[in-house]
């Protein structure tokens, strides 16, 4: 028998290969996995070649490793049969792992075909010597081969669809795997060499034929490690492409996301918005009217927000708005939607179990927004005015239930504010025509038509006219004559009583200045501002410009502001009324007794004149509370040094009283109406002599 010898360098050649091909394997089992389409085919084909080369390279570098005495050669159509049934194999088993699933059963099959394959190639190569006479195999270590080949193909199909997603530690992973799958096909390999045996005698029939030499060795080992350098090149490249077009992908969405916010959510408070409140409003209607449920739609509005923003700049009122609506927030139920529309108007939809339910939250929301606020170091309070409309009932759409809220919000506010109102089909009219009043206001400064009329000031012991209180009317073309109360809260909310202010205040100065040249050197004009302008930044620079447009010395202006406007942030008036005292003009406390002063912060104000409210007066004849109320803010006055005015004096017996009690300057319908300032002399003509009682 001859006696063979193995050379150590390619034993531990093919046992590197085996390594190589099996990590490479591994590899691309990943890259199939990922893979879609038609690239699935040609990564599996592409693999199967790589891994098929790798595998037969291992064997046939062991079978160049392996020398007998005599000279060796290898049959070269058997070797390139060896070279497919290796491809084939390969090409099966990542078929088999690129499947959903790999049961037990499936998985035992594919082990028994893919190592009667390997085995197949193994004994083909052996085959390729054509030795004569025929090899001997040992039927255990040929059996034990053949277990080992079965064995190791269970263990790599399995290895290979476990690691074929991509996993943390996964390289790592796979070669760990690949080291044991290539000790395994080695083990294999040399497991079949064992049992093989040559007769004495025998010799090489594939010598003259077929090939030989020790050049072939490198020839294989180059071009395998070249097949399988590419593959797993190729593998890696495809990998971080992958990995990077994931990223990318996952970027695009994030983007996608945030766009998606942006585009349906309020970016100061990140409520939902008018877009996003629409979608749910029609999820709603249609979960509605699937299941038979209902739900409400309040439309909220912030009373006495403007006067804050405006009072203490913009970034108060953002961080203002951001209160309220976490506050509002806190308070949902998960199925429930606020949305912030614009302004400091929000939108809250309410899924409902019975329609009478939405009392209870509208109750609810009031006592919310009521809360105080503390604010940028301020402490603030605002209310709410809720509009409640009611699905099925209020509207067959989005847009209609919408409108209707809005309108119910208005009346909610015209009836006092701080509470709520369900929608009632007579409230569109009046929301209709506040919508048409406003249109209409934008446009009547620039027509002119304003007006100001003027109610004479008395002298309370000398009974002669002191001077007027400037009133706003509207002359508007289809209403007719229309009094403050119609429109300033419109002009309020819109912004526009800023220019409406900025005109009263020049066209009283210039009708001062007439009476001035008329020889009236002691009269002064009043005029009232409301809060909004009140906490206008431009309103010092504002009187000063109008003062001087009509060259009319500043004792001569009386600017009236209410005594709950002066007091709702004392720190913040007194820096405004100081700086117009400063200028020279009177500062009149309007409507004293009906709000709440701290008398620490009164007698710091710059004032010159209290002027108590017409509803002390009104009954001041047969309520002694009034009369009561009325002498202590007289007294209050006097300790002060303020001039005290009484409005809304219309009998003698209230006239006779005031005066009196020590009053400064009286006036009301007794003494004179608001008139045109055509007719304003005409009407003092009667009174310009003392009265004698």
């Amino acid at each position: 028998m001859l006696i063979g010898s193995y050379s150590p360098a390619l034993v531990l050649i093919s046992l590197c290969v085996a390594i190589l091909a099996s990590y490479t394997a591994l590899d691309l089992t990943g890259r199939i996995a990922t893979a879609k389409g038609r690239a699935v085919y040609l990564w599996m084909c592409g693999g199967a070649l790589a891994m098929g080369s790798g595998v037969w390279s291992m064997h046939f570098i062991g079978m160049l490793a392996f020398s007998l005495p005599i000279d060796l050669g290898y049959d070269l159509t058997l070797t390139l049969v060896s070279l497919l049934i290796a491809v084939l194999s390969s090409g099966f088993a990542l078929w088999l792992i690129n499947q959903p699933s790999l049961p037990l059963l499936q998985l035992a099959c594919g082990a028994l075909i893919m190592g009667t394959g390997i085995s197949s190639m193994h004994y083909m190569g052996m085959a390729a010597m054509r030795m004569q006479p025929g090899i001997d195999y040992d039927p255990q270590l040929f059996s034990a081969s053949l277990a080992i080949a079965v064995c190791a193909s269970a263990a790599a199909l399995w290895i290979a669809f476990r690691l074929r997603r991509q996993t943390p530690y996964v390289r790592q992973i796979r070669g760990a795997a690949a080291v044991l799958m290539g000790i395994a096909i080695v083990g294999m390999h040399y497991t079949g060499m064992a049992a093989a045996s040559f007769p004495g005698g025998s010799y090489c029939g594939a010598l003259g034929t077929g090939l030989k030499g020790d050049g072939l060795v490198y020839l294989v080992l180059i071009t395998t490690l070249a097949v399988l350098a590419v593959a797993l090149l190729t593998s890696v490249l495809d990998a971080r492409l992958v990995a990077r077009t994931t990223e990318l992908a996952r970027s695009l969405t994030l983007a996608n996301q945030e766009l998606t916010q942006l585009t349906q959510h309020d970016i100061l408070t990140g409520l939902p918005n008018r877009t996003l409140l629409a979608d749910r409003i029609e999820q709603a209607i249609g979960k509605a009217g699937e299941q038979g449920t209902c739900f409400a739609l309040m439309f909220i509005d912030l009373d006495g927000f403007k006067p804050v923003n405006d009072a203490f700049g913009h970034h108060v009122g953002d961080q203002l708005l951001k209160a309220v609506a976490e506050r509002l927030r806190g308070h949902l139920h998960s199925q429930d939607t606020l949305a912030r529309i614009g302004g400091d108007e929000f939108v809250l939809l309410v899924e409902l179990q019975e329609p009478g339910d939405a009392m209870g939250v509208a109750i609810k929301q009031v006592n919310l927004v009521s809360r105080p606020y503390r604010v940028a170091e301020h402490d603030l309070q605002l209310t709410a005015s809720i509009g409640i409309v009611l699905y099925p009932g209020n509207g067959m759409d989005q847009h209609e239930l919408l409108r209707n809220a809005d309108a119910a919000m208005y009346h909610a506010k015209n009836a006092g504010k701080n509470g709520y109102s369900f929608f009632d089909v007579s409230m569109n009219s009046d929301a209709r025509q506040q919508l048409q009043l406003l249109q209409d206001l934008r446009v009547a400064l620039q027509q002119g038509q304003f007006r100001l009329h003027y109610q004479p000031k008395f002298d309370a012991v000398r009974r002669v006219p002191i001077g007027a209180e400037a009133l706003l009317r509207w002359e508007h073309p289809q209403h007719g004559l229309l009094y403050p109360d119609r429109f300033i809260s419109l002009a309020e909310k819109t912004g526009l009583i800023i220019p409406i202010g900025e005109w009263v205040l020049g066209e009283a100065c210039r009708q001062m200045r007439q009476w001035l040249e008329q020889g009236h050197e002691d009269w002064r004009i009043a005029v009232n501002l409301s809060a909004i302008q009140f906490c206008y930044a431009g309103l010092v620079d504002g009187v000063a410009q109008a003062l001087q447009r009509n060259q009319l010395p500043a004792n001569h202006l009386t600017l009236e502001i209410t005594e709950t406007t002066a007091m709702r942030d004392a720190d913040a008036s007194l820096l405004v009324l100081q700086r117009l005292s400063d200028m020279g003009v009177d500062i009149s406390i309007d409507d004293f007794g009906t709000g709440y002063s701290s008398l620490m912060y009164l007698k710091r104000l710059p004032a010159n004149e209290l002027k108590i409210d017409r509803g002390f007066v009104r009954d001041l004849e047969h309520d002694s509370d009034d009369a009561a109320i009325v002498s202590a803010i007289v007294a209050l006055g006097q300790a002060l040094g303020l001039r005290i005015v009484a409005e809304g004096v219309e009998t003698d017996s209230q006239q006779d009283f005031l005066t009196r009690l020590g009053c400064d300057s009286l006036q009301g319908y007794l003494m004179g109406r608001p008139v045109p300032a055509e007719h304003f002399m005409a009407g003092l003509a009667p009174r310009e002599a003392p009265r004698v009682s």
